[in-house]
């Protein structure tokens, strides 16, 4: 069964992070969702925090893994929100059980195929050998050889955590996903629809949604809606968590 945080009392709304993210990413606006009137269930997925590690990996087993949780929590009629990988995962799981899902929210990302691109972060990461029971200074150090931008060394340094005394390791399952990140590309199936409300917020700073892609998502999500937060990247979430928590309380009340 997935890991997750549970926060409040009331509707179900999942939140599902991004690759190479983990539930914890999300902890300070689950809690707000929680403060009106949800019951926020924040998930780690396969490979990812601290739920089970597997060599299969794909959106459909991670569509089955939230229906697997929805039963053993017996959820219902939810709100489903996903960043990024989270996002496909939650355009998946909606356009497969749209009666267990009242209204949808994508960030940042898109229903179509994206080329892989997560290389320069994977060789990074690979690159840290824990044999020699590094620092945390030291896979900061290692990290920033491959990967200069600071927000995203300490989004993955939060996988970070002590094995044992003395001997540090990430939480995610790196060989699997260094493996399979060409699944983290796939598109959603041409034939899927969700015929209910759905809000897609990208970043304006972010190329993941296109202007030329809303067609697109229009044809798998009719009733869709697009918001854009100004100056903000793939992280908007992080980068303007206060609109971001504005765009989706007005959406979902």
């Amino acid at each position: 069964m997935l890991y997750s945080k549970i926060e409040g009392e009331g509707k179900p709304f999942l939140i599902i992070h991004g690759f190479l993210g983990m539930s914890d990413n999300w902890k300070t606006l689950g809690q707000q969702f929680a403060g009106e009137g949800f019951q926020v269930h924040m998930l780690d997925m396969r490979n990812h925090g601290r739920s089970f590690q597997s060599s299969a990996f794909s959106y459909e087993l991670m569509v089955q893994d939230v229906f697997d949780y929805c039963q053993a929590h017996a959820l219902q009629s939810i709100n489903i929100l996903g960043h990024s990988m989270g996002g496909k995962i939650a355009m998946l799981f909606a356009t497969r059980y749209p009666e267990m899902v009242e209204k949808l929210i994508v960030a940042d990302i898109g229903p179509k195929y994206y080329a892989p691109h997560h290389q320069t972060i994977l060789a990074g990461l690979n690159a840290v050998d824990f044999s020699v029971k590094p620092s945390r200074s030291d896979v900061e150090a290692t990290l920033g050889q491959y990967i200069t931008d600071f927000g995203t060394r300490q989004f993955l340094l939060k996988n970070l955590y002590w094995q044992e005394p003395g001997q540090l390791a990430f939480r995610f399952n790196l060989a699997v996903l260094t493996k399979e990140v060409g699944e983290i590309g796939v598109p959603l199936p041409s034939e899927l629809v969700f015929e209910k409300p759905t809000l897609f917020i990208r970043g304006g700073s972010s190329n993941y949604i296109l202007d030329s892609d809303v067609e697109d998502i229009a044809i798998h999500f009719p009733l869709m809606k697009l918001e854009t937060i100004p100056n903000a990247g793939h992280w908007l979430h992080a980068e303007n968590p206060a609109l971001f928590y504005q765009m989706v309380i007005s959406f979902l009340k």
